[in-house]
């Protein structure tokens, strides 16, 4: 069996890795091509290097192709995977530091919230580009599975403007899964699952153990383990307000809502400082910028580790390499895929990209009709599904009005400013991030010329409620030595 795939954003090393690694796991494919592409050539060669010397050390015969040009990397493709960051840490810095000045804090900042929909007009602008580019040079069928955040976003627009036939994928069901089965104390392969919503908010309509439903009996279960109970508040209120747990972690929960992180003073009694997925301000930047700099200085102890074994033992519940193995084998899959609605959820917007449960085989991918979700459930997807809407209408079209409305809509934005405040901020994270955004070039000109008469609204230059001191590389690699 012999096809092609190619990966774009590569050098994100780890997780590219992991994919690599779990694609090699399926015997029938030790003969596919290989592509690596990334715009950074150092995190591209440490990349292939690793994912090189672990297919020698298993005699796998294929040699990865490594390439900055994407068009060629993406020639003849049946299968892209993206995984790109536009603009890296310096975008994402900006995306989580600007609407913190403004009193915004999030912990996040990469679905929803100013800076998710900041870094969807970022992405959708790369994923036009890579989509033409699939079009013109891909095999004719060819599937994009979009790793890349905002996901919904960006499945969103590659389906429904740029003509690439695009599932969004994500680990979040099966993090939630897990953390189910420890607290109702049932192995996890025991359990059966149903989740439906949106990405990030994706909702546990079912659960249940060797045929007997548990989902009534979450909130308790919740409240019976002290450890996660310390760490899990927002989204334990969430069950309790709502009666069904979501998928995302507390952190990220936190900031797609109005409620829990409005009022500085308040933050703190929703969130964890244990670790940054807890709800820490800026916590995935000040994670993300450790990994970086650790990569930098200690990528020569990856090298000294044993290579990865492509056993089946070995393989992770990411859901690419299965989508893969049953679209080519005709082995069937049961996972929770990103897709267009098309009346899957019956109370949710047919055109919106929801996450629901998907099967695939030789036949293709298929998914069934789920109906309607709880209606406070549907309320709070619904809220989000707007200012997705408005987003990637406003990236696809360049209309700076649409993103302001987004803006506006977010539930934590528009809790923490009015309008007035949403405006500025929009002009300043334009300005920002004008490198990024060939699509408002008209609109940051006139950003500028605004900012530029002075007369500016006050902004609170607030530093976070709840930010921990970032640790430098030599602090890591020595933490790391333990």
């Amino acid at each position: 069996m012999s096809f092609k795939i190619a990966v774009i954003g590569a050098g994100s090393i780890g997780f590219t890795r992991k994919l690599f690694s779990d694609l090699m796991t399926v015997p029938e494919f030790r003969n596919i091509e290989v592509a690596f592409t990334d715009i950074n050539q150092n995190n591209l060669d440490m990349v292939t290097q690793l994912c090189q010397r672990d297919l020698d050390a298993n005699n796998v015969k294929i040699k990865i192709h490594k390439t900055l040009n994407r068009r060629e990397a993406f020639t003849n493709a049946k299968y892209i995977i993206n995984c790109v960051r536009i603009g890296m840490l310096e975008a994402f810095t900006k995306d989580v530091e600007v609407p913190l000045k403004y009193g915004i804090d999030q912990c996040v900042g990469d679905t929803l919230c100013a800076g998710g929909i900041m870094y969807g007009q970022r992405g959708i602008a790369a994923i036009r580009d890579f989509c033409k580019d699939i079009r013109e040079v891909s095999q004719p069928s060819a599937l994009m599975l979009n790793y890349a955040n905002p996901n919904a976003m960006m499945t969103w627009a590659a389906n429904k403007y740029f003509g690439v036939n695009t599932i969004g994928l994500c680990h979040g069901v099966q993090g939630g899964h897990g953390m189910l089965a420890t607290v109702l104390g049932v192995p996890q392969n025991e359990l059966d699952i149903i989740c439906a919503g949106i990405n990030h908010q994706t909702w546990y309509i079912s659960v249940k153990h060797k045929g007997v439903e548990l989902k009534d009996k979450i909130y308790d279960a919740f409240l019976r383990n002290p450890e996660i109970m310390k760490t899990e508040k927002v989204r334990i209120d969430i069950i309790k307000r709502f009666g069904y747990f979501s998928t995302e972690s507390n952190g990220h929960l936190s900031e797609y809502l109005s409620w829990y992180r409005k009022r500085p003073e308040e933050i703190k009694d929703w969130i964890s400082l244990d670790t940054w997925i807890n709800g820490e301000t800026c916590g995935y930047l000040r994670h993300c910028s450790e990994r970086r700099n650790w990569f930098e200085t200690d990528f020569p102890s990856w090298l000294r580790e044993p290579p990865e074994k492509y056993e089946a033992s070995n393989r992770s519940n990411e859901h690419g390499s299965y989508i893969i193995e049953g679209l080519e084998t005709g082995r069937r899959y049961r996972g929770h895929f990103n897709v267009i609605n098309n009346g899957s959820i019956s109370n949710l917007p047919d055109d919106c990209v929801v996450e629901v449960p998907g099967y695939v085989d030789g036949n293709g991918v298929s998914i069934p009709h789920v109906g309607d979700l709880p209606l406070g459930c549907a309320a709070i997807c619904s809220q989000s599904i707007w200012v997705q809407k408005l987003a990637v209408e406003a990236a696809v079209h360049g209309d700076d009005n649409l993103l302001r409305q987004a803006m506006l809509m977010d539930p934590l934005t528009g809790a923490v400013l009015n309008p007035p405040e949403v405006w500025q901020l929009v002009d300043e994270m334009l300005i920002e991030e004008e490198q990024w955004l060939p699509q408002y070039k008209d609109a940051i000109a006139a950003a500028k010329a605004r900012m530029a008469k002075g007369n500016l609204l006050p902004v609170k230059n607030y530093k976070g409620a709840a930010r921990l001191p970032w640790k430098t590389a030599e602090e890591l690699a020595k933490s790391n030595s333990k």
